[in-house]
């Protein structure tokens, strides 16, 4: 039975794609979710799978075409017969060079011996099977790593139960069963990263047959380990943890391999410093041009960074030299996959925006007086533990609407203003930083705000957080006062232009006015809120009036709470 391949949509705007190879030819055997072509688009460089296995019976889009989503470019035939396939027609925008008649096709090869378990498994009983695809946790997420497996093949999983953890730059969050049954094939094993929409298993109808055995960690292909091995062999290539840490995508750590590119040496010009197709190619005709520097002898010490000139790119990780410590005493353990990606976030974040910060005292204590005498009374009539980060909430989305650049990003040379705001709420867990975001915060009643707060930062801890839960952040707010800090000075999360730190909440000794003009001291209680925000578009006279804005809402607070 034949299976048409078609375009897939790699993002919500997205609505073709450029083919720029075909890793498989008519005539050939293809597996399922084994790479069958790369794709380009504005926004994301691909290895796309095959959707079913068989016989590659003929391909309708040549390399070079620009495709629409959803059209067909290739089919397979799932009877596994060796086809004999003539040339496909030239495509609307095919290269020349590949419009030429191909040489006969070769039979298929049989399978290695080294194939995978989950290939050499016996077959299964037929039946409705569902796939499991790796979550897109992000607008700007692209792939994640498999932290643990919840279930075992074989065990039966219901509908919307744990099936699996993962980790990303963004979240770390347990992943339901899209489906009843019984998980019949785990496809990608724990600690393994996989781009997003991949399969990394399958979920049977009860009474299926699991597969034999749990498979090992899929191989790479084939093909990338013979790409270019002159150029490979002159270039010291980063271990496979190492690559999987860079920011960049499976075709564009092929395409660093057949050209002999180190990685670590490009700099990202994508989302958070990720590595694109364009920065390789950029890189390779830079390499090109550049006449070959005269060796020189090895210093024998590095001299002082001079900040005359403009430091070198630093790398994604900064970390101390680690021969730097060796035979100190004490523990070495590896980071774990969300310290990392909070590591690689924070240095992109400083390294892109123009970080500057303000401080500001905010009169707390007609809010203190409020909470203490409405609490018991809030909780009674709403359920909910009554805080103070929904009186913030507040008092910044008043300010968002009255200056909105603080709500926007930079987007190239274009500033955009974000018709909604949407305040992510940072959340300390005991393994990192999360920080789910309550959509149309301006939108929602006091108490809905403090549900919202206290059902994201619960789900937060117990690792039940949605995809949807961490996309759409437009401003953030962190709380480092909650263990006693009176002020933080807190990196923008990208792609926002500011963030607010909340300090400790304390009694001080202050000078107080009286309606007559008499100033006396009095006992108030006190808070500093820092803003951070990006000078490349805020300037300091906004920044501090957003602030103030914040200050009067905040010190004149007449809302009532329920």
């Amino acid at each position: 039975m034949p299976t048409d391949v078609v375009m897939p949509q790699m993002g919500e705007s997205i609505f073709e794609g450029t083919i720029t190879k075909w890793l498989k030819q008519p005539g050939e055997r293809v597996e399922r979710d084994q790479p069958l072509f790369e794709i380009s688009t504005d926004k994301v460089d691909a290895e796309i799978p095959a959707p079913a296995s068989g016989v590659l019976k003929e391909i309708r889009a040549q390399a070079g075409a620009t495709v629409q989503v959803n059209s067909v470019v290739a089919v397979i035939d799932e009877s596994g017969a060796a086809v004999s396939v003539a040339p496909p027609p030239k495509a609307r925008d095919a290269a020349p060079a590949q419009a030429s008649t191909p040489s006969p096709a070769p039979a298929p090869s049989p399978a290695p011996a080294s194939a995978p378990l989950a290939e050499q498994a016996p077959a299964l009983p037929a039946g409705p099977a569902t796939d499991v695809v790796m979550p897109q946790m992000g607008e700007s997420i692209f792939e994640g790593t498999i932290t643990r497996w919840l279930k075992n093949v074989g065990d039966k999983v219901t509908r919307d139960e744990p099936l699996f953890e993962i980790s990303t730059d963004k979240v770390d969050a347990e992943i339901p069963a899209p489906a009843g049954g019984v998980l019949r094939e785990i496809k990608a094993a724990a600690g393994q990263t996989v781009q997003v929409n991949h399969v990394v298993a399958v979920i049977a109808a009860e009474g299926a047959a699991p597969a034999a055995a749990q498979p090992p960690a899929p191989a790479k292909p084939a093909e990338a380990a013979a790409a270019a091995p002159e150029q490979a062999a002159s270039v010291e290539a980063p271990s496979a943890e190492e690559a999987e840490r860079i920011r960049s995508s499976p075709l564009v750590r092929r395409l660093a391999q057949e050209h002999g590119v180190d990685l670590r040496q490009v700099s990202g010009s994508g989302s958070g410093g990720r590595i694109t197709k364009e920065d390789i190619l950029a890189f390779v005709e830079r390499a090109k041009a550049a006449p070959p520097a005269p060796a020189a002898p090895k210093p024998a010490a590095a001299p002082p960074l001079s900040y005359a000139a403009a430091p070198p790119a630093p790398p994604a990780l900064l970390v101390t030299p680690a021969n730097q410590f060796v035979g100190a005493p004490g523990i070495v353990e590896p980071m774990s996959v969300m310290r990392r990606r909070i590591a690689e976030h924070m240095v992109a974040s400083k390294r892109i925006s123009a970080h500057v910060h303000g401080v500001f005292e905010i009169d707390f204590t007609r809010i203190v007086k409020l909470r203490e005498t409405t609490k018991a009374r809030f909780q009674e009539a709403t359920g909910l533990k009554l805080t103070y980060t929904p009186f913030y909430a507040r008092a910044v989305s008043h300010a968002l609407r009255t200056w909105p650049v603080v709500n926007s990003s930079l987007e190239g040379e274009n500033i955009h203003y974000k018709r909604e705001i949407n305040i992510g709420i940072a959340v300390a867990l005991d393994w990192g930083l999360i920080v789910p975001v309550v959509k149309h915060a301006d939108e929602l009643s006091f108490v809905g705000l403090q549900r919202a707060i206290t059902d994201l930062g619960e789900r937060a801890r117990l690792k039940r957080l949605k995809p949807e839960d961490v996309q759409g952040g437009t401003f953030t707010i962190t709380n480092p006062g909650i263990f006693g800090a009176k002020f933080g000075m807190p990196i923008i999360n990208q792609p926002q232009v500011a963030i607010l730190g909340v300090g400790a909440i304390y009694k001080t000794p202050a000078v107080v006015t009286d309606k007559e003009g008499n100033d006396g001291i009095a006992i108030r209680s006190v808070c500093h809120l820092s803003i951070g925000y990006d000078h490349r578009i805020i300037d300091g006279a906004v920044a501090d009036q957003f602030m103030v804005v914040v200050k009067k809402y905040l010190e004149g607070w007449s809302e009532p709470l329920v």
